[in-house]
């Protein structure tokens, strides 16, 4: 049986998702831990995308196989009678063995939440990116506009991805305001290492009034890394939602972060 899942977390004091040998601090493990306890059987989790250290999730999505039964409801609490507080399993349901977590996806989506005030935050501390600039975020908006639809991202991408190319396909990029919050939500085909928090970064310099909305697109056109700016850091990043072909009948609603 292969059953899907939808996980929540905050992401600020574990190394990223993917299992390394160096620590066993990270949601992988942890999910993978809950999971096999209820399944009483070891279990390995395939991940819609694999989220970086300090970065967290409202809709992440997972899968896996089993041999146990178990019916929907028992997974969901019993995976979170196990898991620590600051993870969390929203729902789970079998799928055909032709769905895969990360393959099958169409489209992934992340909202990055800044904080712009002059004095740092405390609650919020490690669940938003503070800074003490002011931003205007209509500059911010006209840059985003030159990366919509299809482009090389290589400016946009770590030095360390390994992706195969560097072409992705940005289908909605919004930035709005709350106060001092600013939501920059970004949806695409899929994602290169570090991506969207270097077009954080770029947008976050424009906005700061420290480049014109121009040096965007002349960043794109550098296709080098080396051009690219800062890379914002992970405290506010989220993977928020990832959309499926309706064959597989994921029909359950992700989370919004409406509470910002």
């Amino acid at each position: 049986m292969r059953i899907a899942m939808a996980v929540e977390y905050d992401g600020s004091r574990y190394s990223g998702w993917q299992l390394q040998k160096e620590t066993s601090k990270t949601i992988q493990a942890v999910v993978e831990a809950a999971i096999s306890k209820v399944a009483n059987e070891p279990i390995r989790i395939h991940v819609a995308g694999r989220t970086d250290t300090g970065v967290h999730a409202t809709g992440q999505i997972i899968h896996f196989d089993t041999q146990a039964e178990r019916i929907e409801r028992s997974w969901v609490f019993g995976s979170n009678a196990n898991l620590p507080e600051d993870v969390v399993v929203l729902w789970a349901q079998p799928v055909s063995d032709e769905f895969h977590a990360r393959f099958s996806a169409v489209r992934r989506s992340y909202r990055f939440v800044i904080y712009s005030r002059n004095v740092r935050p405390t609650f919020l501390a490690n669940r938003v990116t503070w800074t003490h600039k002011h931003l205007d975020i209509v500059p911010m908006i006209e840059a985003s506009k030159y990366l919509l639809g299809e482009h090389d991202f290589s400016s946009f991408r770590a030095v360390g991805c390994q992706a195969n190319s560097p072409v992705r396909t940005i289908t909605r990029l919004d930035i709005s305001q709350t106060g001092p919050y600013i939501y920059i939500d970004i949806e695409a085909n899929a994602f290169l290492y570090h991506m969207v928090r270097n077009l954080a970064g770029v947008l976050m310099t424009i906005g700061a009034g420290e480049a014109k909305p121009e040096w965007c697109r002349e960043v794109l056109n550098f296709r080098d890394r080396t051009q690219g700016g800062v890379t914002a850091p992970a405290a506010g990043l989220y993977l928020v939602g990832v959309e499926y072909p309706q064959e597989f009948g994921l029909t359950q609603s992700y989370p919004s972060l409406s509470v910002w």
